[in-house]
């Protein structure tokens, strides 16, 4: 591999809501407007992947912050890999997943198969260039809304960063297209009980514009 700088009509940008798409409309990367969850996201990367044929995608918006990652409202996040984290079955107090159950969402012979994502190469580069924090994303269908549902997450997934809900299904229609993908968030709140009052969204979106153009001018690890 080389490195090299990204063009930013190689860059597919997918976010959730009209409302980050214009945070980042300057920037000259295609991007898609989702929709909410992760079917969503992934049948519009999947469709943009089709015209577009970028050379990466990148998830991008904001997120909740489990605290144990250290990560604040305001910072930035970027993925190790993408992880749907509820895919599974419940037994009691236990969770099953996917590997448990003997079931799969593809035939990539490895972690993907069970929904867990690896990043794009060059993320860890690109999180030390940033001054960002780097680790699993979790993807979900519902955010967490209490301290015992987030506890019982990092039980399951000590070294999370980050909850969403679109990471994972954006990296799967990626992986599906042969292009690499990776999130990149920025911080709004802390994981746990839900309190709006306490989401910092301007100063999540400005972090999250801060990695997209940092992205575009630091080299990038290329096929």
């Amino acid at each position: 591999m080389s490195a090299a700088l990204l063009h930013p009509q190689d860059v597919l940008l997918v976010v959730a809501t009209p409302g980050e798409a214009e945070v980042f409309a300057d920037l000259g990367c295609q991007m898609t407007v989702s929709g909410v969850g992760a079917v969503a996201a992934a049948l519009s990367t999947a469709q943009a992947c089709t015209t577009h044929r970028p050379r990466l995608v990148v998830s991008t918006g904001i997120a909740g912050a489990f605290a144990p990652s250290g990560l604040q409202p305001g910072d930035l996040a970027v993925s190790s890999a993408m992880i749907q984290a509820d895919y599974g079955a419940e037994l009691g107090d236990d969770f099953l997943d996917l590997a448990a159950l003997g079931l799969r969402v593809s035939e990539w012979d490895g972690a993907a198969d069970f929904g867990i994502f690896a990043a794009a190469p060059g993320y860890a580069e690109l999180a030390h260039t940033l001054g960002a924090t780097c680790g699993p994303m979790l993807t979900l269908n519902t955010v967490t809304g209490t301290a015992q549902r987030a506890d019982a997450l990092l039980r399951r997934f000590p070294d999370a960063l980050t909850e969403g809900m679109e990471g994972a299904g954006v990296a799967h229609a990626a992986a599906l297209a042969g292009i690499p993908a990776l999130e990149m968030r920025g911080i709004s709140n802390l994981v746990g009980p839900r309190d709006r009052d306490s989401w910092r969204i301007p100063q999540a979106l400005a972090a999250a514009r801060r990695g997209v153009a940092g992205l575009l001018t630091s080299p990038w690890l290329a096929h």
